[in-house]
């Protein structure tokens, strides 16, 4: 009979499931900017953006508004390697007259009593920071401010709606300043709502508890969502705690359907008739009184009690939820139940027991029901964002509900489980949640204020003022001037080589010509042939070989018969062995040459170290290989950087560009000089190309005043200390390493990685820039920026990856901004060169530092423009400067010496 009554409350997993697709969509349109007005699920921002990691130390106090009596706590929480926390606390009676009078006196109530507490434990003259319960919907804008949205369970205070609770409680606590002597020192460092302290003390004992859940007189979740998908505040780093103010869900009649008479009756009996609706089919508050109606209703109808309606079944409020939790004992039988309906004057049978017993069931079974519905689409989101299959997460939890009724926390554990069956959940009860939450909370900001501090200091040597950068910009003028004039050139830290390279294509080059490049980890050898005339174009045939380390760091008689024998491989799959084609040899390292086809080794760089090469004619040295070999010939005609070949592969679309820039494993820069200004160089006329290998500058320590500790440390432990300073600043081969050095100085400190310095980052070279360049990406949410750091053996929190984040910006961005200065200097020079007050000119760019990292070539770009404001820079990519590049300048070589001929 009773089944039959109360159909309509008993609701099927379809249509749980139902109720979660809806609550879901809620969540997005709260989310949402332009949608959030019209919401009924508020999706409130608390500003808590980071969960305990157990590192939190010190004393804090709280206090806590919200429930049937006011609280203060005072929380010790020890960092003593075993996470633990102590609470003492107070509590204080919430009078009617307090609770439904004006906001002065509510708040100078919570004053007087926090004053009370503190004089009680000995506390008046300490200064501690204060953490403020408020268990009421608040419109945060930061952690420490919010403004009141409306009240509910029972408070109806006046002239509060609308008003930030926590400037009433400073207000208040300051008109005490006299009997209290630190009250301008007592600040409230943070606002919290229950539901976020019961995540938090949770979180504090297990480290993925990322959702809270109050059932009790009210109730509200709360979870940890992705800032990039919350609307409302800016930013889209890291996760965000979100107070749902789930009790709401349904104001806009989108449950209607699920709504029954006596919901519909008890909403238009209470405080706030169609409001909170969904808190009103499963809040504690309102359960006894839904239990209440359905008696009255069936008695009415002569289904219970044999029609008689007692006084008490027509009082509101007679039965509340501690007579309908104790109704629902099984294992006392119908005694509980029996006793209760005869104090309310009601004379039951055993069937009247029974059927009573019933009702309770149905109407609490449907409260868990609910609850689980919503929860299950707060974790299907959570899992979402994640982009997991499977996962596992703790909810913590709290309220009277829970915790006092004996069948609800089994129903609801079995219902989540039913509809999420690929979320292994763990319900964690809350001590204190709302107290020592908001101490949690307290201790979180504090915790994080710290840190802030100590990762802003690491990171602000890489903080370049304006003036620093053109400090940088006018010092390597001077080293550029220093490094062409023949009395300083041998001790400048720029040694602007010249590379007897005279000019630019000029579309006429034509023919067949082989080029090798050897720059890197790879060799590539490459057949081009290039049309000169109306169909002019370029055609390149390559193949790549690897060079093995042991080669690299060998030596060199075994690094050249590897080239050659890599020659020999790619002119047999061309079939071309027996032609003696003109070569170009791009050459990646310092050398000084003669003429553009000598060429003598100066150092290595990027991890080469092959013997008896320094000093030597690279050229002969690919010569006498050749001879050694005995099974071709080719006519080596030029000797190129690989910068050079970028200037040249851009100039032949435009000849408007004079300058060649790498930003890439290494960073050099080439640019086409007035002879006049080459001491170093017979001849005033014309132009030659110098290569600048700015690598060195600072070498003689005139940047040391921007190197940081870790610039020192990366120097130190690289193949060749002291030399390549400013490379080691801007290139990618050392940007991840500046990056993990950095790393471990915030482990140590106990900033990052819980304190643990992994096995991997102790590896010297373990972060590689492509890393940086994908860390950095503007498109990568942070999960997935976890990923990249446990594939690197990291295991980081969320938390870790903001950081990690934060230091690869602030390196790279220094990066570019130093490359930024030094191509300022030479586009300067270039101007005055020129003669002219405003200059045009492109740079040929290559590289995958300039290429592939999102933001290095904007702040480059911004920086050459801030730092040269009379030169209208443009940047062409560079289509294989290397290989093309080094096809281009043997044909140009070609081309000038059959002119000279002529």
């Amino acid at each position: 009979q009773v089944d039959r009554y109360l159909y309509h409350m008993r609701l099927s997993d379809d249509v749980l499931l139902d109720v979660m697709a809806r609550f879901q969509a809620e969540m997005v349109k709260g989310l949402g900017r332009d949608t959030n007005p019209t919401a009924t699920v508020k999706m409130l921002p608390t500003f808590v953006r980071s969960l305990p990691d157990g590192s939190e130390k010190g004393d804090f106090l709280a206090v806590d508004l919200g429930g049937s009596q006011f609280r203060a706590h005072q929380v010790k929480v020890c960092d003593d390697g075993k996470q633990s926390s102590q609470l003492e606390s107070k509590f204080y009676p919430t009078p009617k007259e307090v609770i439904q009078g004006n906001g002065a006196e509510l708040f100078d109530y919570v004053a007087e009593c926090l004053l009370d507490f503190m004089e009680t434990k000995n506390l008046k003259h300490k200064k501690l920071p204060l953490g403020f319960t408020f268990s009421f919907p608040c419109k945060q804008t930061k952690l420490e401010e919010g403004v009141l949205l409306g009240w509910t369970k029972h408070f109806k205070v006046r002239g509060v709606q609308d008003t930030d609770v926590v400037t009433s409680l400073r207000k208040a606590l300051q008109k005490h300043k006299a009997s209290f002597v630190p009250a301008e020192d007592l600040d409230v460092l943070a606002l919290v709502n229950d539901t976020v302290g019961t995540m938090m003390t949770c979180g504090y004992d297990d480290p993925r508890c990322e959702v809270g859940l109050i059932i009790g007189t009210g109730t509200n979740a709360c979870y940890m969502e992705d800032m990039r998908h919350i609307d409302l505040v800016e930013g889209d780093e890291g996760r965000m705690c979100i107070n749902t103010e789930w009790g709401a869900f349904g104001d806009d009649g989108a449950l209607d359907d699920l709504r029954t008479e006596f919901d519909r009756e008890l909403d238009l009996g209470s405080l706030n008739p169609g409001k909170q609706l969904f808190e009103k089919m499963i809040s504690s508050l309102y359960l006894g009184e839904l239990v209440r109606l359905i008696l009255l209703k069936m008695t009415k109808e002569g289904l219970l009690f044999n029609g008689k309606v007692s006084t008490a079944l027509l009082t509101k409020g007679k039965i509340e939820m501690k007579h309908v939790s104790a109704m629902e004992k099984y294992k006392e039988g119908l005694s509980n139940t029996k006793e209760i309906l005869t104090e309310l004057n009601l004379c039951p049978s055993e069937e009247d027991c029974i059927a009573v017993q019933h009702v309770c069931t149905i109407v609490s079974f449907r409260s868990a029901n609910l609850c689980a519905a919503a929860l299950a689409a707060i974790l299907t989101r959570l899992r979402e964002n994640k982009k997991l299959l499977r996962m596992r997460t703790t909810v913590g939890i709290d309220g009277g509900l829970y915790k006092t009724h004996p069948q609800y926390p089994k129903r609801l554990h079995k219902v989540v489980r039913r509809l999420v069956p690929n979320c292994d959940v763990r319900f964690l009860l809350s001590v204190s949640g709302s107290g020592k939450g908001a101490a949690m909370v307290t201790a979180v900001a504090y915790r994080l204020a710290a840190q802030r501090k100590q990762i802003d200091a690491a990171l602000a040597p890489f903080l370049l003022s304006l003036d620093a950068l053109r400090e940088v910009k006018n010092k390597m003028r001077t080293e550029l001037e220093y490094g062409l004039k023949r009395e300083t050139q041998a001790n400048a830290s720029v040694k602007m080589l010249p590379t007897y390279v005279y000019g630019t294509p000029d579309g006429t080059e034509k023919g067949k010509f082989l080029a090798l490049d050897l720059g890197g980890t790879n060799f590539r050898v490459l057949l081009v042939k290039i049309k000169s005339g109306r169909r002019r174009s370029v055609q390149m045939y390559n193949k790549i070989f690897a060079i093995p380390l042991e080669i690299m760091q060998g030596t060199g008689e075994e690094l050249f018969d590897h080239i050659v024998q890599c020659i020999a491989d790619f002119l047999e799959y061309m079939g071309i062995k027996g032609a003696r084609l003109p070569l170009g040899f791009t050459f990646s390292f310092p050398c000084r040459q003669a003429s553009i086809d000598k060429g003598t080794l100066v150092g290595w760089t990027k991890g080469f170290k092959a013997t008896d090469c320094e000093g030597e004619d690279v050229v002969d040295m690919l010569r006498e290989a050749i001879r050694r070999r005995n099974e071709f010939d080719l006519d080596i005609v030029a000797v190129v950087n690989d910068t050079v070949g970028t200037m040249m592969t851009c100039g032949y679309e435009d000849p408007n560009c004079e300058i060649g820039l790498i930003a890439g494993t290494g960073s050099n820069v080439c640019y086409m000089e007035d002879m006049k200004n080459i001491e170093i160089v017979e001849g005033n006329e014309g132009k030659m190309c110098i290569n600048t290998e700015w690598g060195g500058f600072g070498d003689n320590g005139c940047i040391d005043n921007i190197r940081t500790k870790y610039d020192k440390e990366v120097d130190e432990g690289s193949l060749n200390p002291g030399k390549q300073r400013y490379e080691k600043m801007t290139s990618g081969m050392y940007l991840g390493e500046i990056v993990r050095q950095i790393l471990i100085d915030l482990t140590k400190q106990g900033l990052l990685f819980r304190g643990q310095i992994s096995e991997s980052l102790r590896k010297r070279g373990i972060f590689e820039t492509k890393f940086l360049s994908q860390i950095e990406s503007d498109r990568l949410a942070l999960l997935q920026v976890r990923r990249i750091l446990q594939q690197l053996g990291l295991d980081s929190t969320c938390e870790d990856s903001i950081i990690v984040k934060e230091v690869c910006g602030a390196v790279s961005k220094r990066a570019a901004q130093l490359c930024g200065a030094g191509l300022a200097a030479i586009v300067e020079k270039k101007r005055e060169n020129r003669g002219v007050e405003h200059l045009q000119i492109t740079v040929g760019v290559d590289g995958t530092l300039y290429k592939l990292h999102p933001h290095f070539s904007r702040i480059l770009r911004e920086t050459v423009k801030e730092l040269a404001p009379q030169c209208d820079v443009t940047f062409m990519l560079s289509e294989d400067g290397s290989g093309k590049g080094a096809a281009l300048i043997t044909a140009v070589a070609k081309r000038l010496h059959n002119v000279g001929q002529k």
